[in-house]
């Protein structure tokens, strides 16, 4: 995740992490699994998109009767 967006959300989970009582090495890693997440996330939904965009190319032909 990019840091400006990093930034948009700061008052959730990541102003969370910051706040959070804990080493900064363990903060480091909550953080990376975090931005891992959501770039997975964002995968998904860009291939969903995709895969829906070229729906209409792959639909059989209707027979009419």
């Amino acid at each position: 995740m990019r840091k400006a967006n990093e930034r948009a959300v700061d008052s959730g989970i990541y102003g969370r992490l910051r706040e959070m009582r804990m080493s900064e090495h363990d903060r480091r890693i909550a953080i990376g699994a975090l931005r891992d997440a959501e770039q997975i996330a964002e995968a998904i939904l860009w291939v969903t998109e995709k895969v829906t965009a070229f729906g209409g190319l792959f639909l059989k032909p209707s027979l009419k009767h």
